[in-house]
């Protein structure tokens, strides 16, 4: 088997729907003060178009959006229900160390982030896991939002545009 290889399925449509549904509390491991990283823009719609709590945590980092930033998931002010990574792939069992400790409910690994070995040990430890998925674009989409980024057109159609929008 190859690292490329991918054996560990994730939870369906309706199962990412319900976590995010039942969930209250997002800590977003890897946030960045940098405005063109993946998780500026993910924090700057969670804070703007959800009811989430949303927790900052970065060891370099002191404010995010306006935000206090948390050096590790242990100095939250509670628990987070998602640990929301965007961390390097050879980080991710620390931040999964970490998010069982705390006891967190789910890890969340973003688009392009996948690791088997963490889906497994997650699940051993009673974790909810979804990988290679945003929680931004996750979110949207069950939510109606996805007009946000630019996606939703309001169009359902495989034909081209004649002027008149198709619902």
């Amino acid at each position: 088997m190859t690292a490329t290889t991918r054996t560990w399925e994730g939870p369906s449509a309706t199962d990412r729907l319900a976590i995010l549904r039942r969930s209250k509390s997002i800590a977003i491991v890897g946030a960045s003060t940098n405005a063109a990283r993946a998780s500026y823009f993910v924090s700057t719609y969670l804070l703007s178009s959800s009811d989430y709590r949303i927790y900052f945590v970065n060891p370099r980092a002191t404010e995010i959006l306006g935000q206090p930033v948390y050096p590790d998931l242990a100095s939250l002010p509670e628990t987070p229900d998602i640990v929301d990574v965007f961390r390097r792939h050879d980080d991710l069992p620390g931040v999964l160390d970490e998010a069982i400790a705390v006891g967190a409910k789910t890890i969340w690994l973003q688009l392009g982030s996948w690791h088997e070995d963490v889906a497994r040990d997650a699940e051993a430890a009673g974790l909810e896991v979804v990988m290679d998925r945003c929680v931004k674009i996750e979110h949207a989409r069950f939510d109606g939002g996805l007009h946000l980024a630019g996606f939703n057109t309001g169009v359902i159609s495989s034909r081209r545009d004649s002027g008149v929008a198709q619902r």
